[in-house]
């Protein structure tokens, strides 16, 4: 049985009020709902030095699911951060035919929308405490005072229910009931908690929102571009597992890098929309696979002018009576440009400048007749401007335009009126092209002025470049390949020093290719032999 409990000294009463106010800042500033909901409890339990107690949640379904459930007598700690499952069926508070259910406790508090104090439950008429029986049967409790409070948000909409068990008189440390303060104190900090729970709840609504959006702008660009579509997805995450191992790394100069859980989701919010100026990119830009090809491929209208002008060597042959022997070799060096031009279509890394100069060299050596009959150069201007591209398949006009995309990604982003957690998202995103060196773009910042999650940034971008399976123009590289490769940009200035050995010596490189990579892509690595490798630093 329990007793009433004592009356609260005046100093009692404000101390527990100024606990109920720190309570309630504390509450406000939790990002994580499971924390927060667990904080709740813990809080309440605390004011009302309660043995035990629930926090349950309204679902969709107009049920009071178990959320939190705390017990000190029993070392009982379910749900939240624990880990461990609440095995009980949710509290049902309509029958089948939608009548109210009030016969347990917190579904009376939610229809009668007040709080229920109850001295002993076992002697209390009109609810139905058997399930309160047969655990206090299996576990040896004696479950004795309840005090159950609807939790209401600022829309007066019950969102939950917090119910206390055995309060614990401070003095003597026997069972007793909740006083009226007690009743007092807990629904003031279940107004509180509800409040903070429904703006947590918002929040993370306005956040999925915000994330499906940008998904959606990411998924406009994939269907541009099926080639580029996982770029976006790629990126993000490669950037996340770098700055990770910044954050984890205890030695070299970045070893005091830290990030909190908001950092956290700042970059990875950049990292998502560091590609949207895309969608202005014309998609035949972006799917260009070989150096002729606009809405098509240019090099069958190449092929077409090679056979005209097979034909117009081979007539002219029997105009004069040449014989075979020497038509043969002409129409071989014909066949033998044609497939040259075939080959300088397709990008490659570097063309080199004899093969250059054959390309204009085939530009003029042949003359072919038009439909109107005026007879022209074998190659127009663009032509031969898009088959002596260097490197890949991009003529500088086109670069141009590419490397637009993170102008108007720039723009775009400095246009939105970021909170002040996510305030950097722009810089972050818009430093992806620029070098350490500044020889970069679009502002051509040097090391020192941009941010260690810039700097990360630009590094996976260009790893998810090289070893990405589904551009038009290249095949993905090789692991050792693309980390040859990203070794050099940290010689030549290109990359970050620092994060390129954080990107080494945390084997980040092995995580995204066992996520991302091909297996046919995953070859030995020997670190020593990396282009600019460097073994990490003595603790």
């Amino acid at each position: 049985m329990s007793t009433t409990s004592a009356p609260q000294s005046p100093r009692d009463l404000t101390q527990r009020l100024d606990e109920l106010l720190r309570i309630g800042v504390a509450l406000s500033g939790e990002r994580d709902i499971d924390r927060l909901l667990e904080a709740i409890l813990v809080a309440a339990k605390t004011i009302t030095n309660a043995d035990g107690g629930t926090l349950y949640r309204m679902t969709e379904e107009r049920t009071l699911r178990f959320e939190i459930m705390r017990n000190d007598s029993l070392g009982i700690a379910m749900g939240g951060t624990s880990g461990v499952e609440i095995p009980f069926y949710p509290v049902h508070l309509y029958d089948r035919n939608g009548a109210p259910l009030c016969s347990m406790v917190a579904a009376y508090a939610v229809h009668h929308d007040r709080s229920v104090n109850i001295a002993d439950a076992y002697t209390e008429a009109g609810f139905d405490f058997s399930g309160t029986r047969n655990f206090d049967r299996k576990t040896g409790y004696r479950s004795t005072s309840f005090l159950t409070v609807p939790m209401k948000n600022h829309e007066g909409s019950i969102i939950g229910v917090l119910q206390l068990i055995n309060a614990i008189d401070r003095t003597t440390g026997k069972v007793v009931a909740f006083s009226a303060e007690d009743r007092l104190l807990a629904e003031s900090l279940a107004s509180q908690a509800a409040i903070a729970l429904t703006n947590r709840l918002l929040i993370g609504h306005l956040e999925k929102l915000f994330e499906s959006f940008i998904r959606m702008i990411n998924a406009a660009i994939d269907d541009k571009s099926p080639h580029t579509g996982r770029h976006c997805e790629r990126v993000p995450a490669l950037t996340m597992m770098l700055a990770e191992a910044v954050n984890d790394c205890r030695v070299g100069p970045l070893r005091d890098f830290s990030m909190s859980g908001a950092d956290r989701y700042e970059l990875y919010i950049a990292g998502l929309l560091h590609d949207c100026g895309k969608v202005t990119t014309p998609v035949h830009v972006v799917d260009k696979a070989t150096k002729l090809q606009t809405i098509h491929d240019r090099i069958e209208l190449i092929d077409t002018r090679f056979e005209v002008v097979k034909r117009e060597v081979e007539l002219e042959a029997l105009r004069t009576g040449a014989d075979g022997d020497s038509l043969a070799p002409r129409l071989r060096a014909i066949d033998e440009d044609r497939e040259f031009l075939r080959r300088a279509n397709i990008g490659v890394e570097a063309m080199s400048e004899a093969d250059i100069a054959r390309v204009r060299a085939i530009a003029t050596r042949y003359r072919w007749r038009a439909p109107d009959g005026s007879l022209r150069d074998f190659l127009s201007a663009d032509e031969l401007e898009n088959l002596t591209v260097r490197s890949g398949t991009l003529t500088a006009d086109e670069r141009r335009i590419i490397n637009h995309h993170i102008d108007v990604t720039i723009r775009m982003l400095e246009a939105l009126p970021w909170p002040g957690h996510l305030r950097r998202v722009p810089e972050y995103a818009g430093g992806h092209h620029e070098r350490m060196d500044g020889r970069g773009y679009p502002r051509g910042l040097v090391r020192g002025q941009m941010s260690v999650q810039a700097r990360c940034m630009g590094i996976a971008d260009i790893f998810e470049a090289l070893t990405a399976p589904d551009r038009p123009y290249k095949k993905g590289k090789t692991l050792a390949e693309s980390l040859a490769i990203l070794g050099r940009f940290k010689l030549n200035g290109h990359i970050d020093p620092d994060l390129f050995d954080i990107f080494i010596w945390s084997r980040v490189y092995e995580r995204y290719a066992r996520e991302f990579m091909a297996p046919g892509q995953i070859d030995e690595v020997d670190v020593t032999r990396i282009p600019g490798y460097s073994p990490p630093p003595a603790d």
